[in-house]
């Protein structure tokens, strides 16, 4: 069978694991003796501070920067919301994070897949129609946002500050989902805090949705903040299932 080929050991196998000191208790004292023979500079750490305050400081724009609206509707509803003294442009960047971050999200779970698929059988944790249900729920998040975004005369294609920042913060985990050598559990480790930021980014949104009168928006949001809360359950019990199946618990 194809998911019988990758076998092999697992990561908690004992093996040749030679990162720590004691595989060496001879060389051990002679590396801390090196080590302590030169001398620490308590200025050398002060100024790398004072350098990394200082690019803070003048640090000569942030990342990215809002579009103005690109319809005279969405004109309309700017010069209302800022006549009412909000800034309807903190809600468009946290949409546009939110349509960044469902669009990674179908990526993670399509890579969650292939590890699945060519992962050996263990008869715990998720199976591919899992793993593609979850997908699919990623995807209908992100054409959500897109309606909206399109509603309020904003344009879905624009890679908004937080929507960079958000791309960044995936790559950590993208990286983990694709490297070979990763196992399923440590996979859905990696995909756990994902989902988790997800959660807590469509609460947010939701509560920006509301403060600005968007009610009908708001109350979608907050039916797609409920979805994720099933996504990080049924990742948890997954991850639960796995981990204890390694252990020789379950």
């Amino acid at each position: 069978m194809e998911r019988e080929k990758r076998q092999g050991s697992a990561p908690t196998d004992l093996g040749m694991n030679r990162t720590g000191v004691s595989t060496s208790p001879i060389d051990t004292p002679r590396m801390v003796d090196a080590a302590m023979s030169v001398p620490v500079i308590a200025e050398g750490a002060g100024e790398m501070v004072n350098m990394r305050r200082m690019y803070v400081e003048e640090s000569p724009e942030p990342i990215g920067s809002m579009p103005p609206p690109v319809t005279p509707k969405g004109m309309a509803k700017t010069a209302v919301q800022a006549f009412k003294g909000h800034k309807p442009t903190v809600l468009l960047d946290k949409m546009g994070e939110r349509l960044a971050f469902e669009r990674t999200g179908t990526r993670l779970y399509d890579a969650m897949i292939v590890k699945v698929v060519g992962s050996p059988e263990t008869g715990v944790g998720p199976r591919h129609a899992d793993l593609e249900e979850l997908r699919a729920e990623e995807l209908r998040h992100f054409e959500l946002v897109h309606r909206h975004l399109v509603r309020l005369g904003a344009d879905p294609t624009v890679q908004t500050p937080c929507a960079d920042t958000a791309g960044m913060q995936a790559m950590g985990v993208l990286q983990v989902l694709t490297d070979p050598r990763t196992t399923l559990s440590q996979c859905l480790n990696a995909i756990l805090t994902t989902e988790l930021a997800d959660t807590a980014g469509w609460e947010l949104l939701t509560h920006l949705a509301r403060e600005a009168g968007e009610t009908e928006m708001a109350d979608e949001f907050q039916q797609a903040h409920l979805n994720e809360q099933e996504h990080d359950r049924r990742v948890k019990t997954w991850l639960t299932e796995m981990v204890m199946t390694d252990a020789g618990v379950a």
